[in-house]
């Protein structure tokens, strides 16, 4: 995943905005109960505050560094306990060592023991919420990418190629296209039916026109739709050997170049 995408995929900023002054207010309420309203709550409030943004930056970066190292997919379990402890960790570095240091230089003296006996399961508490809340946006991302690709199959099975039959001008939706291959004279479309038109245009400007998930160019002289291909078996030099199901017009089997290898084991078996 790209930086770019990383940036743009919890859209999480404003939500945690305004969250963190909240989740102060509450714990304020919970522990300094009755609050008194003056000057000296208003800048501590405020300090707290700052160091609670402070704390969701350090959780967020690790949040984002652990997308890139360790996606959800390879692991969800192993992922969340090693984001959980990470991202605790590094909140309460920043926690303890912003209140140390302001309470040090504001009072000349280190924060009194009752906050390592009890702020501290305070703060941990929010960061197992927050890590919760990362958790949740993760998989809801997730679903509406799920979405959005299933709707754009639907458009894309819904479209088709165009061809000539004589006078007619026909649309050959994708999903019924065996493949398309090139001989020395001539250029084709077979269908799923074995019935093949000629094209009057190149392989090159075909293969652009297809969509990627259900076409793949194994070579100079054929493109394969999905349900035309078998498996693959490897062959010498980093090659593999392309084994397709029986169709009219086809070989049994197609070579793909070293170069072309990995693309297509990707392609055919997606992680």
């Amino acid at each position: 995943m790209d930086e770019k995408a990383l940036k743009g995929k919890y859209n999480d900023v404003a939500f945690f905005l305004i969250l963190i002054p909240f989740i102060n207010a509450l714990n304020y309420y919970l522990t300094y109960t009755p609050i008194i309203f003056n000057s000296h709550t208003i800048i501590t409030f405020l300090l707290d505050t700052a160091e609670g943004y402070a704390a969701w930056c350090g959780i967020r970066f690790v949040i984002n560094y652990l997308d890139k190292k360790i996606p959800y997919e390879s692991n969800p379990l192993k992922r969340i306990l090693i984001q959980l402890v990470l991202s605790s960790v590094v909140g309460l570095i920043i926690i303890i060592g912003l209140t140390e240091l302001i309470n040090f230089i504001v009072k000349d003296r280190p924060v009194p023991s009752s906050f390592y006996q009890f702020d501290i399961f305070i703060f941990l508490i929010w960061f197992f919420v927050i890590n919760g809340i990362y958790v949740g946006l993760h998989y809801y991302q997730a679903m509406k990418q799920l979405e959005r690709q299933n709707e754009k199959s639907k458009k894309i099975r819904a479209e088709g190629f165009s061809v000539k039959d004589g006078r007619q001008n026909l649309i050959l939706s994708f999903d019924s296209i065996a493949g398309f291959f090139s001989d020395d004279d001539y250029t084709a479309v077979v269908t799923i039916e074995t019935k093949k038109y000629l094209l009057d245009t190149s392989l090159d400007k075909i293969a652009p026109t297809l969509p990627e998930e259900l076409f793949f160019r194994l070579n100079r002289q054929f493109i394969l739709h999905r349900n035309t291909v078998k498996g693959f078996v490897k062959a010498e030099n980093g090659k593999l050997t392309v084994i397709l199901i029986p169709t009219p017009h086809f070989p049994e089997q197609v070579n793909v170049s070293r170069t072309k290898a990995a693309e297509f084991k990707n392609w055919f078996s997606p992680e």
